[in-house]
């Protein structure tokens, strides 16, 4: 590898990982690499290409505000288009230049003689970097559950953020072990190819409408045009699902609207009272995600499409087995069974100056400041880390935020020469404030979800709205340790 030190060395190169680099050229800050351990950039969107795969927050807050997507063609868009918004954004930016692509990073470790990051690259050597910014997402990681049998199972099954192709699913019985987020997008498009489709629900899930809108030839042109026009609806529906932030409020008149809403779209398309009964979740509103589809529910009601509720006790050769003694053929399981939620880190180990990993750091459960920086961890900042996702609005508007403020940082460790670590008073009063300020959210109550972890604490998602987490995230380089002061010499830089 080049022996040069970089400024910055970014690992990833999806929509964090991007817009983190766009942040730095903004500030004239060149010395950087994004480190990409696939071939092509693009992130989630890049693999999960399963059928129907689609965002389900509003195109218009789905991009980054200085790179408007003015020509996306409806207002929920699908995989491929979003993956053309992100290759558009690379070659605007120049970013391709600054990509190493099949280069994965393996191995990261502060380095307190050099201070420095010490970043071993999958059979390419060792790089060294004055900041690390880790840009890896919470849903990169798919699961697939140790279910008793599975390796007996003689026909094809495969996770849907590993969606293989080349499984024809026409005239096959297929079954859906999962029926959250991805699911609800796939099952529709298989409950058409399949002569038989079974989905194994294990909650039931709070579903809103989606109401999509594709936008006409004209509607493009005057956005294109016009750009004022686009922003117009951009800032209504930002506002818009600002104001919907209540609904995840427990009590609230608007948590009950929003179930009157989902109980409304569910008898709208269920008419069978005994499935009906089914789709109904027994747990508060905004507990779990909230989902947004038009198709799922009209999907399980085609008479090709069974839900079951039971358990299940074992995958055979054949098929599955439930706890309640019904056996189902199998041609075809597919696993829309979510992600290492909670792996902040991945699988990599990531070392800080006290010679403790971040997982080590985290076995009680991840924290960060404002979700960016952990005690010891030296000139590091995540993106998208614990604590900074939403069940309201759309995630670019907090990864603007986050980019911010990881430039601004990386701007003054330049200039100042500086080593950073973030105090641990500063570090533990915050979070005890947000887990105060997470008491009277859905997010917290009785329900099991991917935002908890085990012992039951909420560490994935944001306890506010966007515009406060916006005032939180600025900038104050009395927050760290550094230089001669700081509280642990291994972060200090001796001028």
């Amino acid at each position: 590898m080049n022996n040069k030190i970089l400024d910055v060395a970014i690992l990833g190169s999806g929509f964090g990982g991007l817009g983190m680099a766009t942040r730095l050229k903004d500030k004239g800050i060149e010395n950087f690499q994004i480190f990409e351990k696939s071939t092509e950039l693009g992130g989630v969107w890049r693999d999960n290409i399963y059928p129907g795969a689609a965002c389900d927050t509003e195109a218009h807050l789905y991009c980054f505000s200085y790179f408007p997507n003015l020509r996306v063609s409806r207002m929920y868009a699908g995989q491929q288009e979003l993956l053309d918004y992100l290759n558009r954004f690379a070659d605007h930016f120049h970013l391709r230049e600054k990509i190493q692509f099949s280069s994965e990073i393996i191995h990261a470790a502060w380095n307190n003689a050099e201070q420095l990051w010490d970043l071993q690259i999958k059979d390419k050597g060792l790089i060294k970097a004055k900041v690390f910014v880790p840009a890896w997402g919470q849903l990169n990681k798919a699961v697939i559950p140790q279910f008793k049998g599975l390796e007996n199972f003689k026909g094809q099954y495969f996770h849907s953020a590993e969606w293989d192709t080349a499984v024809d699913l026409k005239g096959k019985k297929v079954v859906s072990i999962g029926s959250a987020a991805s699911a609800v997008q796939y099952i529709p498009e298989v409950a058409v190819e399949a002569d038989h489709l079974t989905v194994f629900q294990r909650s039931a899930n709070w579903i809103m409408p989606r109401n999509q809108v594709v936008f006409t030839e004209a509607q493009l042109d005057e956005f294109e045009q016009q750009p004022e026009k686009f922003f117009d609806s951009r800032n209504y529906l930002h506002n818009f699902r600002e104001n919907g932030f209540d609904r995840t409020q427990q009590g609230t008149d608007a948590q009950k609207e929003g179930i009157r809403v989902a109980l409304e779209h569910l008898h709208k398309h269920v008419q069978d009272e005994e499935l009906r009964q089914k789709l109904i979740p027994d747990y508060e509103f905004g507990c779990k995600r909230i989902l947004r589809t038009d198709d799922y529910y009209p999907a399980l009601a085609r008479e090709n499409v069974s839900l079951v509720t039971d358990a299940i006790a074992e995958i055979t050769a054949q098929g599955i087995q439930t706890a309640a003694g019904e056996f189902i053929e199998a041609d075809v399981i597919i696993f829309g069974t979510g992600f290492a939620s909670q792996n902040f880190n991945g699988e990599l180990d990531i070392v800080g100056a006290e010679d403790t990993t971040l997982s080590e750091a985290w076995q009680d459960g991840a924290a960060a400041y404002i979700g960016l920086t952990v005690p010891s961890f030296c000139n590091m900042f995540l993106v998208y880390g614990p604590n900074t996702n939403l069940n309201h609005n759309s995630i670019v508007s907090m990864l603007e935020i986050q980019h911010q403020y990881i430039a601004d940082s990386v701007e003054y460790i330049l200039e100042n020469n500086a080593s950073l670590d973030v105090k641990q008073q500063v570090f533990e009063e915050y979070n005890e404030d947000i887990q105060a300020r997470m008491a009277g959210s859905a997010f917290s109550s009785d329900c099991s979800s991917w935002y908890k972890n085990a012992a039951g604490k909420v560490i994935n998602n944001w306890p506010l709205n966007v515009e406060t987490y916006r005032h939180y995230t600025v900038f104050n380089a009395d927050d760290f340790s550094q230089g001669n002061t700081a509280a642990k010499s291994e972060c200090a830089y001796e001028a």
